[in-house]
Formats: structure tokens, sequence, C-alpha cells
């Protein structure tokens, strides 16, 4: 099983787009895929037709209480299964001060099912705290979603320091092994100096034996497209709602690469 956390820490950037999209181009090829929904806004559950209620179990009982995430999710699309989230889980960030072993819940509970899935994508919240330190600590990898403009390289040193802290104290098999870049418009230099802005970035610092020694940035590129802002109000990814767009033949595209390693 391949377990993948989207992650960056500055909203709206692509990265829910990317992994409701990605998961269900993975799913389309009859891969089976579980999305867990981390971030306390639900934006993925929603994204995917799923209402968050209050008489359901959610990821916040999984990491707050005794539920499995086998409790939580439901079957989204064939082949796609959603562990869904809920407001209640920003409520989890003061709950777990104080529990032993906090960073590591979800890592723990989700050994239990790894055998039940290809693939795992984790929707992390836009920050850095102790949702994103159990997705973290619970995967293999992490896809950087960036959008081209000039301030796609704030944060991303401060996000490399918490990966690489979380590598050597809670998971050394952790790696960022990829840049998807979202809403890109090929036809700017903008686009052109922003991508090469940050491969220089990842090559300057570029260590042995950091969890971005490998990192690269995917060949796909992610266009900018008016379906794939419209699709999450109809409650679908872009293979439903629009699968004849440039945005559905982007994320095809990138879940090939994504597959072929």
């Amino acid at each position: 099983m391949r377990s993948i956390a989207v992650l960056n820490q500055k909203g709206g950037v692509g990265k829910t787009t990317t992994a409701v999209n990605l998961s269900a181009a993975l799913a389309a090829t009859g891969l089976r895929v579980c999305l867990i929904d981390l971030d306390p806004q639900a934006h993925a559950t929603l994204h995917l037709g799923l209402q968050p209620a209050r008489d359901e179990l959610s990821v916040y009982d999984v990491l707050t209480g005794d539920a499995e995430l086998a409790d939580v999710w439901r079957e989204a699309n064939e082949n796609l299964w959603v562990a869904g989230s809920h407001i209640d889980l920003a409520a989890a960030e003061v709950e777990l001060v104080g529990v032993v072993g906090r960073e590591v819940i979800l890592r723990d509970k989700l050994a239990r099912v790894k055998d039940q899935f290809d693939y795992v994508l984790i929707d992390c919240p836009p920050s850095l705290g102790i949702l994103t330190l159990n997705a973290l600590a619970a995967v293999d990898e992490v896809f950087l979603p960036l959008q081209p403009h000039f301030l796609a390289l704030h944060g991303l040193s401060k996000l490399l320091q918490t990966i690489d802290l979380v590598s050597k104290r809670l998971n050394d098999r952790l790696k960022l092994s990829g840049v998807v870049y979202c809403m890109y418009d090929s036809g700017t230099k903008l686009a052109a100096e922003v991508t090469s802005d940050v491969e220089q970035f990842l090559a300057a610092t570029r260590q042995p034996r950091t969890p971005w020694e490998h990192a690269r940035t995917f060949q796909t590129r992610i266009r900018r497209n008016i379906r794939l802002a419209e699709a999450p109000s109809f409650g679908q990814s872009i293979f439903h709602y629009a699968p004849d767009s440039r945005g559905a033949e982007d994320y095809e595209q990138l879940a090939r690469e994504v597959a072929a390693g």
C-alpha cells in the first residue's frame, strides 16, 4: 500500500482538489483507494457529495475515541472510500494535548487496514499542528501542491523542516516525493519563473539522507480550469462532473505518472 499526505500549510493552492481528483483518478483504474479527510473544514468530504453529520462517526472519533477507520469510511465511488471529516475535528488539537502518543494515533489505526487498499491519500489541513503531524507520522510520502505565484516559496523551508523533524523523531520512512503545480498557466512568464525558483530551491537544499533527497516536480501540470472549481458544488469529482474537461485530462495524466512511480 502506498500512503501519501497531500500537504501545504498555505490555503487555496489546490490541495483538496488534488487529493480528491487524484484519488478518483487512481480508483478509476481499478485500484482500491481510501481518502482520509483530516481537515476540519471537511472540503474533501463535501467535494465527493458526503455530508458531515454529528450523528455519524468521523475522523474526529478515530483520533479522539475508540472508532476505527473501518467504522468511519463510506464508499463514494467505485473503488473509492472516504473517511470523512467534521468541524468537530478542530477541537482535536486541544483534546489531544495531554494524550500520550497523540502524534501516532492515526498511524496505529491505519496500520490495521493497510492490506485493504492499494493507495491511501490524506488531505491535510492548511496548518502544521497535531492533525498534520498525525498524517506525517502515518504515511510514507508527501505530495506538495503549489500554485505558481510569487508566494509559492513562502513557508516551503518551514515545511521541509517539519518533514525533516518528523522523519527523525516519528517516521523514518517519510519522504517528500514530489511537487504538483496547480492552477498552472503555461502562457505566463510568472509560471515559468516560479517553477524555476522551486527547482533551484530544492536543488540548493537537497542533501543526502534528507526526506527530500529524491524529490521531483511532476511533469503533469494541473492547468487552470473553471470546471475544477465548479465540481465541488455538485459533490462530484472532475471525472463525474466534467469528464471531457482539461481538469479531468490533467488529473488522469497525473495519476498515470504517480502510478508509474
